[in-house]
């Protein structure tokens, strides 16, 4: 039995480990497809595109212009508060360009999330969509980033189309709530002030600077930021970049759909990044709920990638006119953040005549751990093989290895694991191990050719839409309702989204209703962390020293559906 069993289940050509000292910073690489590609399209939004050459323009005079401010030194946090924009790649690679760390933070957020987040990270400025301005209005008497870049929806869309889409946005839709932030600044009077401020490019990264401030709740609790350094991020893409190489990527001419929020680590190193490098165009999707809008998008282009979560694959095979696409150039189809399911990849497949291809992988790998072949043909039910340069095994509780077939917990091991827990040494330590084994807080099994499968979950973690939902939070904040006595809260089998919340309440009040205790969930939680399902009860099953049993809730929830 050999000690990497996958390596003989690698296709042709992919290699044991990547170069993951090629460059020094996820700047070196975009650099270097803006020198190849200047004249390509890079991305694209509503019809409207920019090259790499303007990606190059833009972003250097966003990061000439927050150097300027004087406010900021080398390391100091910016958070990106926004939807699929073109605006979105530009703020990344101006903060990287910079030396700055990237906070991603979802545009979602109520207040309280943000809060933390932004407290957490000590964020010095914020670049947010107006439309969600108002939300960040409400923080700032507690938390205030000095620097507050403002910009809208159709800002990079070209006169007059983005006078059209802003004027519609918030006077026809009105779907920018009113709020004053005198201090903030436009996005648009950035760039047009950057431009003519002295040249700045951040000569010294290296692999141990933090690139990326990514929130996740790990395994338990209240949002940690995984330090996701320039190394990591660098070994992720050459990883990503040696895995697809079977499939003869054509460098300059792959198009690939980015429907999932760049803000979720996923798509930002699969799409944002990794397409980057090979100089793809990268059609960005506002808003995939609106699906016959997306599917209408989608016959604009001649996409050869696609990246998703399973019930976007799903939603797409039951929107009219999906079947009808020309998918002659689709490629590749890549699943990850949830589990694919056997009868969506079948149908994909069928459909559009190219397999869904299972991927795995973490906040705090990346996020690529593991990943089907790319010349895989069929389903197998398996989240793939650890990638170029990445160790996987399965431990059991006492951390011993353990054989194949044998069921425990998957570890990871390799250059894309993150650096830790931002200003959480005791986290970092719980799920990093001495030998620099990540604990995924996932159960599975290895079988004799190096496939890696999820069998269960270790940690009560809720998976919504391949989005982290944890417990803990949830429960903090149904339990503050001052009509609540005690919740737990689990998450079920949902067939739209992979799962959804559920609370089991004990009241406090005889009066509290249902609908009460949606409405106060709706202003403290973001959509997909809200309970889905409320079910009151005269107690929760519990420990000797009072600690809510999730699993006999669970068990509790078996029964009576």
């Amino acid at each position: 039995m050999t000690e990497k069993p996958w390596l003989n289940s690698y296709p042709p050509g992919v290699p044991e480990f990547a170069d993951i000292d090629a460059y020094n910073s996820v700047v070196e690489i975009f650099e270097e497809s803006i020198e190849k590609f200047r004249d390509n399209v890079a991305y694209i939004s509503m019809g409207a595109e920019i090259t790499y050459g303007e990606l190059d323009d833009y972003s250097q005079a966003l990061s000439n212009w927050l150097k300027s401010t004087g406010k900021f030194s080398k390391g100091d946090r910016v958070a990106i508060m926004m939807p699929n924009l073109l605006q979105y790649p530009i703020a990344v690679l101006g903060i990287l360009r910079a030396g700055l760390t990237v906070v991603n933070t979802n545009p979602l957020y109520t207040a309280r999330e943000l809060e933390h987040q932004l407290q957490d990270s000590g964020a010095k400025g914020i670049i947010l969509v107006e439309n969600f301005a108002g939300t960040l209005e409400q923080v700032l008497p507690k938390v205030a980033p000095e620097v507050i870049i403002t910009t809208r929806i159709g800002d990079m869309l070209g006169f007059p189309k983005s006078l059209i889409v802003n004027s519609v946005v918030k006077y026809l839709k009105k779907m920018v709530p009113p709020y004053n932030i005198p201090d903030a600044i436009s996005f648009s009077k950035v760039l047009s002030q950057g431009k003519t401020k002295q040249q700045f490019k951040e000569q010294g990264l290296n692999h141990d600077d933090i690139a990326f401030l990514q929130y996740t709740g790990g395994t338990t609790g209240v949002a940690k930021g995984a330090m996701l350094t320039h190394g990591n991020m660098v070994a992720n893409m050459q990883q990503a970049y040696e895995w697809l190489k079977p499939v003869e990527v054509r460098e300059g001419e792959e198009v690939i759909i980015t429907a999932l929020p760049l803000y979720h680590i996923f798509a930002l190193t699969a799409n944002c990044l990794v397409y980057a490098k090979i100089g793809a165009r990268n059609v960005l999707i506002l808003n995939p709920r609106d699906l016959p809008a997306f599917v209408k998008e989608l016959g604009k282009h001649k996409f050869t990638a696609f990246t998703g979560v399973n019930t976007l694959f799903n939603a797409l095979l039951n929107t009219d006119g999906f079947s009808q696409l020309d998918f002659s150039s689709l490629r590749i189809t890549l699943g990850g953040g949830m589990a694919v399911q056997e009868p969506v990849a079948t149908e994909w497949k069928k459909v559009t005549g190219c397999p869904l291809i299972e991927a795995y992988g973490l906040t705090e790998t990346s996020p690529a751990a593991c990943i089907n072949p790319i010349t895989a043909t069929d389903y197998n039910g398996a989240i793939g093989l650890p990638i170029s340069s990445t160790e996987g095994c399965v431990k059991d509780e006492s951390g011993n290895t353990l054989p194949v077939g044998e069921r425990g917990e998957l570890c990871i091991r390799g250059p894309q694991v993150m650096k830790g827990y931002w200003q959480r040494e005791e986290a970092t330590a719980e799920v990093i191990d001495a030998d620099k084994w990540l604990h995924t807080g996932d159960i599975a099994i290895m079988d004799e050719h190096g496939y890696f499968t999820i069998v269960d979950r270790l940690k009560d973690m809720i998976l919504v839409s391949g989005f982290n939902v944890y417990p803990n939070e949830i429960e903090n904040v149904v339990q503050a309702h001052p009509d609540v006595l005690e919740v737990g809260a689990i998450g079920v089998a949902d067939d739209h989204s992979g799962e959804i919340v559920k609370i089991y309440v004990v009241k406090k009040n005889e009066s509290l209703t249902e609908e009460q205790l949606m409405a106060f969930c709706k202003e403290n939680l973001t959509g997909y962390k809200r309970p889905k399902l409320i079910a009151f009860v005269d107690e929760l099953p519990k420990t000797n020293v009072g600690k809510i049993l999730r699993r006999e809730l669970r068990e509790l929830d078996k029964q009576s559906s």
